[in-house]
């Protein structure tokens, strides 16, 4: 069955107001009636009947809430909102088969659910907010392999700085649809500044902006933990980029884990805060470890992806500016990017050093590196393959 007209979709969104943070319980009330609808006709005592003294939530299920959940669904539908109720046919079945799926999916997306979940292996990207230029570049390496596999994914992560939004740009960029599963209402993008990339998202063909939060819900911390099990939910595997010892990501693995769905952490060093997490769940064998992108692209199902041409970066760099600048240029550059390959942050001064270049002549170098997207830098000026390029 689909649900389309406000008057079948108003009594889920209000019943999904109702029991958000519990979704079985809601679901449970649903079934005892025979229908989200029956459930306002139901009457006090039925209610209390079957919910006790749970006077929360009896207090809420009336006929005035239902009406202002009509309204609301048909200023939502105005703005292009979709719903996917959970007995609706188009519901994704992944999500369905967990413990406690949403009652209901709020979705801002150009394409229609069947194009969003139509059948593509959902693969989750996760990790932490700060991310290191390690994590970045590896999950950008990992999702533009993804790209270029047999078979195509859809990538699923939260919108979040750091890792997600990392994995949202570098799937669209690969031509992969990604899903991003908002701690938020279907009315606000947080953080703020990914409202383009939002955009962005919910204008490319097959992706969508996901959530299970009401209209005017703010961005709490317990919002973000629960949101993790629809993004975990939404996927056959998820894949850990960084993470400290606690954090979503891990909360997130740890719920694809009981859902059994196959989990994968990129390994990082020892002494590395940002990579304990990872390592932590290779070593409780929660995870298998990423040790070779095409092994993982075997290991999901994807098939191989394209293979690289064998060229070095450092013969790439210089064939690139060979026919723009002259020889000795395109030997500088070419040398500068493969110091910087081999010493990912490294600083402009211990380039010039291993160059044997002033510091001046290695930030100008550098400076045409960057600008032309072979390099990266942060903050404090440490340089970085741009992933993109290799």
């Amino acid at each position: 069955m689909r649900y389309e007209t406000t008057e079948q979709i108003a009594p889920w969104c209000a019943l999904n107001r109702i029991f958000g943070f519990a979704p079985k319980t809601g679901l449970s009330v649903i079934r005892h009636f025979g229908s989200p609808e029956a459930v306002f006709r139901a009457g006090q005592k039925a209610l209390e009947s079957l919910l006790g003294n749970a006077a929360g939530y009896i207090s809420r299920i009336t006929m005035d809430t239902l009406e202002r959940e009509k309204e609301e669904v048909g200023r939502l539908s105005e703005d292009g909102i979709q719903f996917l109720c959970i007995d609706d046919e188009r519901y994704p079945a992944l999500l369905a088969e967990c413990d406690d799926p949403p009652l209901l999916l709020y979705m801002k997306s150009d394409s229609t659910p069947e194009e969003v979940f139509c059948g593509k292996p959902g693969v989750a990207v996760v990790g932490t907010r700060d991310i290191t230029s390690y994590g970045k570049e590896w999950c950008t390496r990992i999702v533009t392999a993804m790209g270029s596999a047999e078979v195509k994914p859809l990538i699923v992560s939260g919108l979040a700085i750091g890792t997600d939004i990392t994995a949202h740009i570098s799937a669209l960029d690969a031509g992969l649809p990604t899903i991003a599963v908002m701690a938020t209402g279907i009315d606000a993008v947080y953080p703020f500044r990914h409202g383009w990339h939002a955009d962005r998202i919910a204008s490319s063909p097959g992706s969508a902006l996901v959530t299970d939060y009401p209209p005017g819900t703010v961005p709490k911390a317990i919002n973000f933990l629960r949101r993790n099990r629809i993004i975990a939910g939404l996927s056959e595997a998820v894949i850990l980029a960084e993470s400290r010892r606690k954090g979503g990501g891990m909360m997130t693995c740890h719920l694809a884990s009981s859902y059994n769905r196959d989990v994968y952490a990129l390994p990082g060093r020892i002494d590395d805060v940002c990579s304990e997490g990872c390592n932590i769940l290779i070593g409780q064998r929660t995870a298998d470890a990423i040790y070779s992108v095409n092994e993982l692209l075997d290991s999901l199902g994807l098939g191989q992806g394209c293979r690289k041409d064998g060229i070095s970066l450092k013969t790439k760099v210089y064939q690139y500016y060979k026919e723009k600048e002259d020889p000795d240029f395109a030997a500088a550059a070419s040398e500068i990017a493969d110091i910087v390959r081999q010493n990912r942050d490294i600083s402009i001064e211990d380039i010039a050093s291993l160059a044997k270049l002033s510091c001046r002549d290695t930030a100008s170098l550098a400076g045409i590196l960057e600008c032309d997207g072979i390099i990266v830098t942060d903050l404090l000026r440490r340089c970085s393959i741009n992933p993109n390029f290799m």
